[in-house]
């Protein structure tokens, strides 16, 4: 079985650690690999932010793999077995996503920048230019300034 431990590691580092690991396991692998996320199970023993992050978004990407909580598996909550079906989305394509998801009402540049900053700038304006290319992503004028909108 495969592992990856996130503990100390943000969420951001976390998310980044967490797609290459995956998507290497299932290059290798033969399709039966598990992989064990140990993200910890929070200081407060209710679960931490880091384990409720990882499990939300192995939720959204359920048509690409399939997991269980330690807690079902072995009544460890400190780790989530993973069972690689598809690869995921390099992290590029998630903010993309993120950013349309965000712009469902029209936001502007300087919101959208804001919230997704630990992305930083330039990854940031990427994502909006390359939605705007795809059509997926629409200006709109907002008093006077520009907006973007999810289409």
């Amino acid at each position: 079985m495969a592992s990856i431990d996130l503990h100390g590691r943000t969420w951001s580092e976390s998310l980044v650690e967490l797609i290459a690991t995956y998507n290497r396991v299932l290059a290798d692998g033969s399709g039966s690999e598990v992989l064990e996320v140990v993200h910890g199970y929070g200081s407060t023993g209710t679960g931490g932010s880091l384990r409720r992050r990882v499990r939300a978004f192995l939720a959204a990407h359920g048509d690409r793999l399939e997991f269980r909580p330690g807690e079902d598996a072995d009544g460890n909550p400190g780790h989530t077995l993973v069972t690689p079906v598809r690869p995921l989305p390099a992290l590029n394509d998630l903010l993309a996503e993120q950013v349309l998801e965000y712009c469902e009402t029209a936001r502007t540049q300087s919101k959208i920048t804001g919230k997704f900053r630990r992305y930083g700038d330039p990854s940031v304006i990427q994502a909006i230019r390359s939605l705007e290319r795809q059509g997926r992503l629409r200006t709109v004028s907002r008093g006077r300034n520009k907006a973007y909108e999810a289409v």
